[in-house]
């Protein structure tokens, strides 16, 4: 019973991370998941001006990293985890003090943003961890500007395993309602394999009108 019970909390803290074990847990993140934080950003296209969200934005690695590439562009990151917030706060300091980031504890399932102020989100690796597929892509359907773009990153597999679970539910539910809400162009696009973890992600457009 033990074992499961511990496997139940591991997985709990990678899920909503708390605490030092959850700090070490954001930290961890960041070094594994630099294939695809790259990858992810550079299917962005971002262009100047833009503000950009990012659903789970965990220690604050991803919006680092494009602070750091684009002097023209601002950042949002958004994670249920108070611990990786002050993580992210911490990483982001300096851009936060001019006003380029802003982070914020919150659900992705109710976003605090006014309508049509974001140009692209993002996010990486907490499509597993969604409730209600539906419910997020309305808010990013809601929070993006016209020809506002999502590139949702996820992995499918490990090797030669397929796991068939997440494929289904892009497939038979993501794409369907995404495509409900209006949004164009929605593929799944095939990234670099990071730990021998199949990339990939999908995207979608926002119409102008």
């Amino acid at each position: 019973m033990l074992p499961q019970v511990f496997k139940n909390w591991v997985d709990s803290q990678y899920e909503n991370p708390r605490g030092p074990v959850g700090k070490y847990i954001g930290e961890k993140m960041v070094r594994q998941h630099r294939i695809e934080v790259e990858w992810t950003i550079e299917q962005l296209h971002m262009h100047p001006n833009a503000i950009v969200l990012e659903l789970g934005c965990g220690a604050g690695d991803a919006l680092s990293t494009i602070l750091q590439k684009r002097e023209d562009v601002n950042v949002i990151g958004l994670d249920r985890s108070k611990t990786l917030i002050a993580s992210a706060k911490k990483r982001n300091a300096a851009s936060i003090q001019t006003g380029r980031a802003r982070l914020m504890e919150g659900d992705f399932h109710q976003l605090a943003m006014i309508d049509a102020s974001i140009n692209h989100v993002f996010s990486i690796h907490t499509l597993y961890f969604w409730e209600d597929v539906t419910t997020v892509l309305s808010e990013i359907e809601r929070v993006l500007k016209p020809n506002g773009t999502f590139v949702i990153t996820y992995c499918d597999g490990k090797g030669d395993v397929q796991w068939n679970g997440i494929a289904d539910r892009i497939q038979k539910e993501f794409i369907p309602e995404a495509t409900k809400f209006g949004f164009q162009d929605v593929s799944v696009r095939r990234g670099p394999d990071s730990r021998d973890y199949r990339t990939v992600a999908v995207m979608g457009r926002k119409p102008h009108s």
